[in-house]
């Protein structure tokens, strides 16, 4: 790839994990996304490839795309039965590099973390809130070589050991985790991934991870500390004044370098304007000097969906808010345009994205940019 060529990089939080393939409502199988991938005809996730097949991004990540250990069983199975598969007509997408790997989402522990006075492994009290290990996992694909013995993540990173921490307690200022869950928990709930990809002669840093939703708590408001603090992992990272603090799943120490060419890309359960994230929790990313916030991604299918809404053009979800956000570094790029896939109800293409089941309650959301030196 010459410098002067534009990169697309995605984002899609794709609900491919097993709550969205129980039957009727029953039990989750933590095995339905491998036996859904190897089969090839799954009208949801065909939908999923489709919408990947049309956009066509260089470099993506899935949120909610379950963890499965063999990945014959997953990332290879979804590319080879799906992807390069042709969808209604679409020309096939082959990505022949990927990264995955474990995340906190069900992994039980032996903490009480959430604060009902049992610690019982696995729900409320998993490092990430989950039914099965691996539940709600990420996935990066790519078409440019993924440098893996450089890949860091700070999955197993202590919550308690990032200076300033957002303070969880009772309404009457009592600590609301006991002192053994406030020392074993860790930040992520999914996981934090550093991605090397290298195109040409340039490596860019694909910053991928997925906070927790700001909710689901009682007046502690838990989830919400949580989210801004997973938040600020990635603002404290790309900053070298801050990221001394940091260690990785490997022991290596400290952020990114100055000057490193990034780009942040996620699910992070946060809108600058809407919801319920703790005040300023995305505006670390949005305001932060080393990272191009503009211009905002948007859609007439957002607008369609929300007429009333001032923002809803920039949703990325069909809760109505922005969380998806591809976000990259202030240097080493020229942004040329971005976009969220997200039909109009007047479209062809509604049948997609007309809920959940169809594909996903969030939309895909792209960018695209030119390395510069």
């Amino acid at each position: 790839m010459t410098p002067s060529s534009t990169l697309r990089i995605a984002t899609f939080n794709a609900s491919m994990e097993a709550g969205n393939y129980a039957v009727d409502g029953g039990p989750l199988d933590p095995s339905a996304l491998a036996r859904n991938l190897a089969s090839g005809a799954h009208p949801q996730i065909r939908n999923i490839a489709e919408i990947i097949q049309r956009v066509r991004p260089d470099i993506l990540l899935l949120n909610e795309f379950d963890y499965i250990d063999d990945p014959g069983a997953g990332a290879e199975a979804f590319i080879h039965h799906y992807l390069k598969v042709g969808q209604k007509g679409q020309p096939g997408i082959d990505y022949p590099y990927y990264y995955c790997a474990p995340v906190n989402a069900g992994e039980p522990s032996p903490l009480d973390i959430d604060g009902d006075g049992v610690a019982s492994g696995t729900l409320g009290d998993a490092y990430g809130f989950g039914a099965y290990p691996g539940q709600y996992g990420m996935l990066v694909l790519s078409r440019y070589p993924i440098d893996h013995p450089r890949v860091r993540t700070f999955r197993q990173f202590l919550w308690h050991r990032m200076p300033g921490a957002l303070p969880v307690t009772h309404p009457d200022g009592r600590p609301f985790y006991d002192e053994a869950t406030r020392l074993g928990m860790r930040l992520s709930s999914k996981s934090h991934w550093d991605v090397p990809i290298v195109v040409g002669e340039q490596t860019l840093h694909l910053l991928a991870a997925h906070p927790t939703p700001p909710v689901f708590h009682g007046p502690e408001k838990r989830n919400a500390a949580r989210n801004y603090d997973e938040i600020r992992l990635w603002a404290d990272y790309i900053d070298p004044q801050k990221s001394a603090y940091l260690e990785d799943d490997k022991g290596q120490k400290g952020g990114l370098a100055a000057a490193s060419r990034f780009v942040i890309v996620g699910d992070y359960n946060a809108s600058a304007v809407e919801g319920d994230s703790h005040p300023g929790a995305i505006e670390q990313l949005l305001h932060h000097p080393g990272i191009q916030a503009d211009p905002v991604p948007g859609s007439d299918g957002g607008r369609d969906h929300s007429p009333d809404n001032p923002y809803g053009a920039q949703h990325t979800a069909a809760w109505r808010a922005r969380v998806d956000y591809v976000l990259p570094s202030s240097c080493g790029w020229r942004v040329i345009q971005s976009g969220v896939f997200w039909p109009t109800r007047r479209s062809r293409l509604q049948r997609l994205v007309a809920n959940r089941q169809a594909s996903s309650d969030h939309r895909l959301v792209w960018l695209d940019a030119v390395l510069t030196p």
